[in-house]
């Protein structure tokens, strides 16, 4: 008869009956595609994945030497500075009112947070083909129409060029109440004797109360939603390659950088290994951003913790 295992040794075993598989997953599916891209972008991988023309470095000089990728870089910087602020001042704002509402609150957290389940490519023929279709039945051009307005091509290579509003919109829409979580987690933890001690001490309710209490003790759940959001502006791929049903049609600032990468590797070219370089690239400013702006922040300092 065979002998129990010990606690210790047992617990391990359970551990790795339910870790095993995911770390296998994540293994086969996450980490090694990751570094065979890394081993991609050192050779001339035209329309194989298995090159042998070792080019060494000439990748890495021939994507940052491309005038497309570096435009695509440099919109999507501002881009990030103009979804990061809305993005950050609406969810913020809707979890102050939502944690200010004294009845049915689960169910406006719940409404809030619905869009976030919505998968990217549903929402985005929805934007497409319902609200900003850029005919007179279009929901957004029946609404100019009540006001006189003229019908807009939203999604048309014009000037202005309307379909930054589109996109906008939409990431709005989807990732606000993901982040009004946050918020509300974090509005959660703040003790009620902090604003019992401000209204003794005269402290007004209200911007007073919210600028000197409230937006200070958020200061860790702000800084960790302004990381996600810089890393998520640039990978920026589902709402601009479905809305923008040609993004090689559109000028190169109307690509991200991903959807260029896209197009690089698996478009015409099949130039894998080039488009391998470019999301090394890619992933290098997307990492060294986020531990700038950690130090910046000074993320995960005691205080924070308390």
């Amino acid at each position: 008869m065979a002998r129990p295992l010990p606690g210790s040794q047992r617990r391990a075993l359970w551990f790795w009956v339910f870790v095993g598989p995911f770390a296998a997953g994540l293994a086969l599916f996450t980490y090694v595609p990751l570094a065979w891209s890394v081993y991609l972008s050192f050779f001339d991988a035209h329309n194989t994945v298995t090159p042998t023309h070792f080019v060494g470095l000439g990748n890495y000089a021939a994507i940052l030497g491309d005038s497309a990728f570096l435009g695509a870089l440099g919109t999507f910087a501002l881009f990030t500075l103009a979804i990061v602020p809305l993005t950050f001042a609406l969810s913020l704002a809707l979890a102050l009112m939502v944690n200010r509402v004294r009845f049915a609150r689960a169910f406006f957290r719940s409404v809030f947070f619905l869009p976030t389940a919505c998968s990217y490519v549903v929402a985005s023929l929805v934007w497409k083909l319902s609200i900003f279709n850029g005919v007179r039945f279009g929901l957004a051009n029946t609404v100019l129409g009540l006001f006189g307005g003229d019908d807009v091509a939203w999604l048309a290579t014009t000037d202005p060029p309307w379909y930054w509003l589109v996109l906008v919109t939409l990431r709005l829409w989807l990732q606000a109440g993901f982040y009004m979580i946050l918020f509300l987690a974090g509005l959660q933890r703040i003790s009620p004797r902090l604003y019992e001690a401000a209204a003794v001490d005269g402290a007004r309710p209200g911007w007073q109360t919210f600028r000197h209490i409230t937006f200070p003790a958020l200061r860790a759940t702000s800084v960790a939603v302004v990381l996600l959001l810089v890393i998520g502006a640039f990978q920026a791929f589902d709402e601009f390659y479905n809305l923008l049903s040609d993004a090689r049609g559109y000028p190169p600032y109307a690509r991200p950088p991903l959807v260029y990468l896209y197009y690089l590797a698996l478009g015409s070219e099949q130039n894998l290994g080039l488009g391998s370089a470019g999301a090394v690239v890619l992933a290098l400013i997307i990492a060294v951003a986020t531990v700038v702006q950690a130090r910046v922040f000074r993320l995960g300092r005691k205080e924070d913790t308390l």
